[in-house]
């Protein structure tokens, strides 16, 4: 096959789904949903779907595809701070079954569409819980200077003005602190300011609260994939389990996507090239940041096995792998050992099946890589 590719085990996808749905039994109330912005390969969805898992959703195109790949609407939420008139239209169509609403100009949108549609919108607002992730930059979302979410202080004035529009329906709050967080004590400290924002709840005298979303964020690891295929599922739901006071009746809602999709996929791609320099020797592969742009935009780390050169059980050598694209930051390691490289090899970049094939581009016009599920 021609590549760069992606290759995704949907043995090991089924596995992870299974291990999370088993370490979650310890919360009866809980709900997992698939965030499809980490992959949105549509058989993966389908066995997610099948699995009784729900969709997490920031864009219209993400819930027609979701639909198309059997997932049904009613457990399908849709996150996002830019939600367009078209998109939510497309939402109340189909019925979804939540509208994660990031600030009052959305909610004063989504009644507008949702009176001329006839319909009832449901609705969690997104809380920014002022929580730090202590992860990348990039990817911290819980903090007061995060572009995501309402503010704590404004909370209840929000839920109010919600609860007297003719067309929304209140179902909750909704959090999201980050992503490729390994510290459990991130998500320990969640529940508490979650378990202190219900209560001013329901001192304010607001009922109605039914839901509780605490996004996803749970890590992986990159170092060591071959030994640790399933995160650490268990501390993860147990976090929430030990901490977070949820009120009867209320149901609770995981979004997980990295967690899930990681470690099943890997990004194959070959050696057109080892050159060598003064200083270093470079392993040139026909996959840049076009197929997995990761290790430019994050300075990410994914674990590089020479699959050729490991058969071959061809001593180590030191290398930079780097990529074709015309910019200095398409590397994707610098000084690792791998098995001699020699041209033709055949490498695979490990833990590529989250936000991999859904974040490349055609860049200087190559074409996207293809998809493989096994």
């Amino acid at each position: 096959m021609q590549t760069p590719y992606y290759t995704y085990d949907s043995t090991l996808f089924s596995r992870t789904i299974e291990a999370a749905k088993s370490e979650a039994a310890c919360l009866p109330q809980a709900k997992i949903h698939l965030a499809v912005k980490s992959n949105s390969n549509a058989r993966l969805i389908a066995i997610a779907a099948k699995a009784g898992l729900g969709a997490d959703c920031v864009s219209g195109a993400e819930i027609a595809h979701c639909i198309n790949c059997q997932m049904p609407a009613h457990r399908i939420m849709f996150a996002g701070v830019g939600k367009t008139d078209e998109e939510i239209n497309l939402a109340l169509d189909a019925g979804i079954g939540c509208f994660n609403v990031e600030s009052v100009p959305e909610l004063d949108v989504i009644q507008q569409l949702a009176v001329a549609r006839h319909t009832i919108a449901n609705v969690a607002f997104r809380i920014n819980p002022d929580v730090d992730a202590h992860t990348h930059a990039n990817i911290t979302t819980g903090l007061e200077a995060n572009k995501f979410g309402i503010s704590m202080a404004d909370m209840i004035d929000v839920i109010r003005r919600a609860q007297s529009m003719s067309n929304i329906h209140y179902l909750g709050l909704h959090f999201h602190i980050g992503s490729q967080v390994l510290d459990m004590t991130c998500f320990r400290q969640l529940s508490l300011r979650i378990n202190q924002l219900q209560d001013q709840l329901e001192q304010a005298g607001i009922t109605g609260t039914t839901s509780i979303n605490v996004g996803g964020g749970l890590g992986i690891d990159y170092e060591h994939p071959e030994l640790n295929p399933i995160p650490n599922f268990r501390d993860y739901f147990r976090a929430y389990a030990d901490n977070l006071e949820l009120r009867p009746g209320q149901s609770l809602h995981f979004e997980l996507g990295r967690a899930l999709t990681a470690q099943c996929g890997r990004l194959i791609t070959r050696c057109v090239f080892v050159k060598q320099t003064a200083t270093k020797q470079f392993a040139i592969v026909d996959a840049g940041f076009t197929a997995l742009i990761r290790p430019a935009l994050y300075q990410a780390f994914h674990k590089i096995v020479n699959l050729t050169g490991q058969a071959e059980q061809r001593p180590l050598r030191t290398y930079d792998v780097v990529g074709p694209i015309c910019e200095s930051s398409d590397v994707f390691a610098t000084d690792i050992e791998l098995h001699e490289v020699r041209r033709g090899d055949t490498l695979a970049i490990l833990s590529a099946g989250a936000y991999g094939f859904v974040m490349s581009s055609t860049y200087n016009l190559r074409a996207l890589p293809q998809e493989v599920v096994e």
